[in-house]
C-alpha cells in the first residue's frame, strides 16, 4: 500500500457518509432526536464493529475518535435538514450519494483489512460485504423494516464487485492509492447508475 493509510481515509469518509444516510432514514421514520442519533451511529459504526470482531481486534469505535466524528456530522445534518419534510428525504440526491459513498468506502476497508489478514477470496468478499452493509442491516432491523440490502437495486452487489476488483488489482500489481481511488470512483458511478436506471437483480416468483 502507499504511504497514505487508505483504511483510515476510507473509514472516515464512510462514517461521515453513513452517519448522514442514517440520519435521513431516522427522520423519514419519524424517530425522536435520540432515535435519530442512534440510527445514524449504528449505520456509521455497526459495519466496522462487525468487521473488527471478525478480525479478532478491539472495535475501532471503542478506542478511536470516530464516534465523535459521527455525532458531530449527525448534529450538523440535523441543522441543515431541519426544514425538510421527512417523507421526501430518502429520495433526495443527498441520501443516495451519501449512502453510496458509505457503501463503497466500507467495502474498501473491509476488503483491504481482510487481505492484510491473509483471508482467502471468500473471506475477503464476505468481510467487504459485511463491513459495507452491517450497520444498515442492524439499523433496519431495529426500526422493523426489511434490510435494504435484501431488496434494493444492485446495492449489496457493489460491495462484492469492489472486493473482487481489489483482489485482482492486488494480484496484478499491488494496491496503492491510485488503484483504490479508481476502483472507488468506478463503484460509486456504477451504484449511482444502477439507482437512476433502476437496475435490479432477478427476483423469484412467489407462486408456488
Amino acid at each position: 500500500m502507499s504511504d497514505i493509510n487508505l483504511v483510515v481515509v476510507a473509514d472516515i469518509l464512510g462514517i461521515i457518509a453513513f452517519a448522514l444516510s442514517g440520519f435521513l432514514i431516522g427522520v423519514r421514520n419519524k424517530l425522536d432526536l435520540l432515535g435519530i442519533i442512534i440510527a445514524a451511529s449504528i449505520t456509521a459504526l455497526g459495519g466496522g464493529v462487525v468487521r473488527d470482531a471478525i478480525l479478532n481486534r478491539t472495535p475501532f469505535a471503542f478506542t478511536e475518535y470516530y464516534p465523535a466524528i459521527t455525532v458531530l456530522s449527525t448534529i450538523t445534518v440535523a441543522f441543515v435538514f431541519r426544514l425538510y419534510r421527512s417523507e421526501q428525504l430518502e429520495r433526495k440526491r443527498l441520501f443516495v450519494i451519501s449512502d453510496t459513498i458509505g457503501l463503497v468506502a466500507f467495502s474498501i476497508t473491509g476488503a483491504l483489512l481482510a487481505m492484510d489478514a491473509g483471508f482467502n477470496f471468500f473471506g475477503v468478499t464476505i468481510l467487504s460485504f459485511l463491513t459495507a452493509v452491517g450497520g444498515g442491516v442492524i439499523r433496519d432491523t431495529m426500526i422493523n423494516q426489511v434490510p435494504s440490502v435484501l431488496i434494493t437495486d444492485f446495492y449489496g452487489s457493489i460491495a462484492l464487485i469492489v472486493a473482487i476488483l481489489l483482489l485482482i488489482t492486488n494480484k496484478l500489481w499491488g494496491v496503492h492509492t491510485i488503484e483504490v481511488t479508481s476502483i472507488a470512483i468506478f463503484a460509486i458511478a456504477l451504484r449511482l447508475l444502477a439507482y437512476y436506471k433502476q437496475w435490479h437483480l432477478p427476483k423469484l416468483s412467489s407462486d408456488f
